[in-house]
């Protein structure tokens, strides 16, 4: 982390225009501490990547997001998200979807600093058909086969949360399912990764090291932010709160509601979250 890069207001990091990529899958480890800092920034005109959860349906109610790049967008426990599927139903957002693979390629790419990946995926599928940018290739070995030339996604940031980090921007993933949040920080300009805790390097070697999802040259910003993925599920931390959930779900039904929940939202936390100070506790 480089010193330049330390305490400075999170929502400071935030433009219109900006490629965000969040992390987490569905409803599970979204970064909703800095969900919130994006939100209170005000910032418009944004391109989401994510594999997604209530972060896309969020930033689409909140008319912050213009354009969602997704593999899926789902609540776990409730398959569909109201307020994304509003705003598709509506056309204030535009959709990239592509096959889960595809996604993962793109970013792939985007973090080895090529123009795109070959994949087999999404062949003759409407993710492929259906989308101008993303062309075809012929192998130039003698099988010929026909490919997918998938672009690469490059993010200006990427939000992450983890169980826990270090105050040098390594972070550690210790749930069952930690896909791909290492490959948005690789494609990021700038990641910053919120965690349960900050600990001691030493601390964090203690644990097997496939757990250390990031190292400090992936990172550049890192805050504390106890029960930083609330109201999605950080396990083996927490559990998903299903009922907070089913409140965010049900604010769908009318903009009273929706005003309600956002209110509530953004009021669980204090609005000057700083990055690179890891004694801020969220």
């Amino acid at each position: 982390m480089s010193a330049d890069l330390r305490d400075r207001p999170v929502a400071s990091l935030f433009r219109d225009g900006m490629t965000v990529g969040i992390g987490g899958w569905g409803s599970r480890r979204k970064p909703m501490t800095l969900l919130r800092e994006l939100v209170r920034s005000g910032v418009r005109d944004l391109t989401v990547v994510s594999f997604g959860g209530p972060d896309v349906g969020i930033l689409c109610a909140t008319g912050q997001a213009s354009r969602v790049v997704h593999g899926f967008v789902s609540l776990d426990s409730i398959p569909i998200d109201p307020h994304f599927a509003a705003a598709r139903q509506s056309g204030t957002v535009a959709t990239t979807e592509l096959d889960e693979a595809m996604l993962v390629s793109g970013l792939r790419a985007a973090s080895r600093r090529l123009p795109f990946e070959v994949l087999r995926n999404g062949i003759g599928s409407d993710a492929v058909t259906r989308n101008p940018d993303i062309r075809t290739i012929v192998s130039p070995y003698p099988d010929g086969e026909v490919l997918v030339a998938m672009p690469a996604i490059p993010v200006d940031i990427a939000l992450l949360h983890m169980e826990r980090a270090d105050a040098s921007g390594n972070a550690q993933c210790l749930g069952p399912d930690p896909f791909f949040d290492e490959l948005l920080a690789r494609a990021a300009a700038v990641t910053v990764v919120s965690a349960e805790r900050i600990v001691s390097t030493e601390e964090l070697a203690r644990d097997h090291p496939s757990t250390l999802l990031l190292n400090r040259s992936e990172t550049d910003h890192v805050v504390e932010a106890r029960r930083g993925a609330g109201f999605t599920a950080l396990v083996p931390e927490y559990p998903r709160d299903e009922a907070a959930q089913r409140v965010y779900a049900d604010a769908a039904a009318s903009p009273e509601l929706w005003d309600a929940f956002l209110a509530s939202f953004l009021a669980d936390e204090p609005a000057a979250l700083t990055a690179g100070s890891p004694g801020v506790t969220a």
